[in-house]
């Protein structure tokens, strides 16, 4: 019972800090240059962390740091919570969201991400959505802006993974990029599907940059996989005892 009445102040700070964020981001966006506009939607990400530290007891571990370059890159990560897509927006920011085009609808928080020139892709129409990632993600990359993609496509269970799709390899290897390989346990902590916030420490680790170059989306997307692998221990990580 607990768990769930921190959970339920967590949501209340975090709906107030979006709508305003989000106001914010309407008013100030039309006078901001692009990569500038991803310090306000930080300072946003940041808030979220530390609120969600102080009203459910959630805190992050992190390794590999030193890996995460200045210049762009596609990041590839599993995907098991919305945590990973708050932190990840701001540890390597500035960064191009990627997200259904139907959450451009939401009021006030998609209405401030249409001004941030999300790559929105409609889900039900696939090639059009591979289309538009490599069209728009090449632009993005060139703009500056890193592209976070998530392969299994939908969030898996804590201490499980679903079958990785090759979109974002193939986004890195038309536009020449490196893959920047992420792995964590967020949904130890921040179960999909659930209000429920549960404390521990979740294990973020970043690997080294994966190169392109002679490759195919099929090889980069192995060597992904094959760096997941090797990496287990993070998603098989008992939160509980790193708090």
């Amino acid at each position: 019972m607990l768990n769930y009445l921190r959970s339920l102040l967590f949501y209340a700070g975090y709906f107030i800090a979006t709508v305003l964020t989000s106001i914010t981001c309407m008013i100030m966006f039309w006078f901001i240059p692009l990569k500038k506009r991803f310090i306000v939607y930080s300072l946003w990400c940041r808030f979220v962390l530390l609120w969600l530290r102080l009203t459910c007891g959630v805190r992050y571990k992190l390794e590999g740091l030193e890996n995460i370059p200045t210049h762009p890159v596609v990041v590839l990560s599993t995907h098991q919570s919305a945590w990973e897509t708050i932190y990840l927006y701001y540890a390597v920011s500035p960064v191009c969201p990627i997200l259904k085009k139907e959450l451009l609808n939401i009021p006030f928080w998609g209405w401030a991400m249409r001004l941030q020139k999300p790559i929105a892709i409609d889900r039900s129409k696939p090639r059009e959505a591979g289309r538009s990632l490599l069209t728009q993600g090449r632009q993005r990359l060139q703009d500056g802006l890193s592209v976070v993609i998530f392969p299994e496509g939908t969030r898996s269970a804590a201490g499980e993974l679903k079958p990785f799709s090759r979109g974002g390899a193939k986004l890195a290897v038309s536009a020449k990029t490196p893959v920047l390989p992420v792995i964590h346990n967020a949904g130890y902590c921040w179960p999909a599907h659930t209000i429920l916030k549960k404390p521990g420490t979740i294990h973020v680790r970043f690997g080294k940059l994966i190169g392109v170059e002679g490759k195919d989306s099929t090889e980069v997307t192995d060597a992904f996989g094959e760096w997941v692998r090797d990496n287990m221990d993070v998603i098989n990580d008992d939160v509980h005892k790193l708090i």
